[in-house]
């Protein structure tokens, strides 16, 4: 059953504006409470006031590139919520007259428009600068002079501001957000310090995320470089001839399938084993090379003592989303121990999929629970750690090696004992832990980053309270 807050309770002019309807759907519904609970503030202004404009660019036909000259990274409604922009599409052929609609510039809020997860918000980073980006994604402009970036995304971003946004969706099978179905959203106002103290805590979160992006990618190019590898960091892997015919040799009653004896992801392997390299099997000997375990889910709130099911789709995403669930009625492989990898190993492989990808378990997100389709990948030697493995297991390289291990028909999987084999170049003990410490301290700014939109939140929530009174 769910029940009107007492902060918040239904008032005589609900019903009239309602119909005098007195069936509790619209009274309990967490829009309409939300709404009025702002506009009952003492200073409140319209989106469309404070904003230059609210849009998405309309629909084009894509023509998808692989060539940096050619083309730009390309976000799409889901890819607006990642944390590493490294291997994004490329798109080309955009018309010059939208070609201003479709770039990105840092400090918008962006708003998924369409399907099953319109309403969900987020902004645009600076490394996004110029990006391309997904006419499903509405663009929130605010107008400098008389608003902040920064506070106006934490507020549509915030407890008060996302329900409004959900409110406006409308649809069956295709839900939809358009831009005059918010544009009329009340947009609290509070002191002038207050608002800056948000805007500066957004802008700090947005330098360090650009730092943690910066400095992964660092890390990846050090070890290739330091390996004497630096080829392998520009694979241009769409370039090469397609694999439409090869001959296999040494084939074993392994693998029979060709993908698993691909040419192009012989010659990364080759490349790496005639340097100086550990198989990430023996690497992983005495940590864990394995899936995780299968359990049943039962759910459970944070203040009942649930935690986070972090997916393969949320893992990858700045902040991830998903059900919280009962650690005491689940196995403890549901965690993970710091600095190991996981790798989306079971899914389809798409170009734009994550079956392959990597992410690093450190810091905040050792308190999540994750799904057994992810890879776990802990070393289990000393001597190389698991930031330095991340650093090379996130590289193009080792993507394309991953995906040439794939086994299965419509969901694949990682074969395990294909995957034993890749090989791990491996640096100078000093390198090791110079690109180790690289990747520990972007993670360190990631962590931070998230504390200070969380603080950003907390400021706004104890304002809108303050003012309420």
């Amino acid at each position: 059953m769910k029940l009107a807050p007492l902060d918040n309770p239904v008032r005589a002019s609900w019903l009239t504006e309602q119909g005098i309807r007195f069936d509790p759907g619209p009274y309990v519904s967490e829009a309409y409470q939300a709404r009025k609970f702002i506009d009952s503030l003492p200073k409140v202004e319209r989106l469309s006031q404070v904003t230059e404009r609210i849009f998405h660019p309309g629909i084009f036909r894509r023509k998808w590139v692989t060539d940096p000259e050619i083309g730009k990274p390309f976000l799409g409604s889901a890819a607006i919520f990642q944390n590493d922009l490294s291997n994004l599409p490329l798109i080309g052929g955009i018309p010059s007259q939208k070609e201003s609609n479709f770039a990105l510039k840092p400090g918008w809020t962006l708003i998924t428009r369409s399907g099953m997860t319109a309403g969900r918000v987020t902004y645009s980073r600076l490394e996004a600068d110029g990006f391309a980006c997904s006419e499903h994604v509405m663009r929130v402009i605010p107008q400098r002079e008389l608003i902040s970036p920064g506070y106006l995304y934490t507020f549509l971003a915030s407890k008060y501001g996302r329900p409004i946004i959900k409110g406006s969706i409308y649809g069956t099978s295709v839900r939809h957000i358009e831009a005059d179905h918010i544009d009329n959203m009340p947009i609290p106002r509070m002191a002038s310090d207050i608002e800056e103290a948000i805007d500066s805590l957004f802008n700090e979160a947005m330098r360090l995320r650009s730092l943690f992006q910066r400095r992964i990618t660092e890390a990846t190019e050090d070890l290739f470089k330091s390996a004497n590898l630096p080829d392998l960091l520009n694979l241009n892997w769409h370039t090469q001839a397609r694999e439409i015919g090869f001959a296999a040799r040494r084939v074993n009653a392994t693998t029979l399938r060709a993908l698993n004896h691909s040419p192009r992801a012989n010659e990364v392997a080759e490349a790496i084993r005639v340097r100086s390299h550990l198989p990430l099997g023996d690497i992983c000997n005495g940590g864990m090379l394995a899936s995780g375990v299968r359990f049943k889910r039962v759910d459970a709130q944070p203040e009942n003592g649930g935690v986070r099911l972090v997916g393969q789709r949320h893992g990858f995403w700045m902040r991830p989303e998903g059900r919280w669930i009962s650690p005491k009625r689940a196995p403890s492989g549901i965690f993970a121990p710091d600095e190991a990898v996981l790798v989306s190993a079971q899914g389809s492989p798409g170009e734009t999929d994550t079956l392959g990808r990597a992410i690093f378990v450190t810091g905040s997100w050792t308190k999540n629970a994750y799904t057994q389709h992810f890879l776990r990948v802990v070393s289990g030697d000393s001597s190389v750690s698991g930031a330095y493995l991340f650093a090379f297991l996130r590289s193009e390289a080792a993507f394309r090696m991953l995906r040439a291990t794939c086994v299965g028909s419509i969901q694949q999987d990682l074969h395990a004992r294909l995957r034993r084999e890749i090989p791990v170049p491996l640096c100078t003990p000093e390198d090791r832990q110079r690109i180790s410490e690289t990747v520990r301290q972007a993670y360190r700014w990631r962590d931070e980053a998230d504390m200070k939109e969380d603080e950003a939140f907390t400021l706004l929530d104890a304002a809108v309270r303050e003012a309420a009174r």
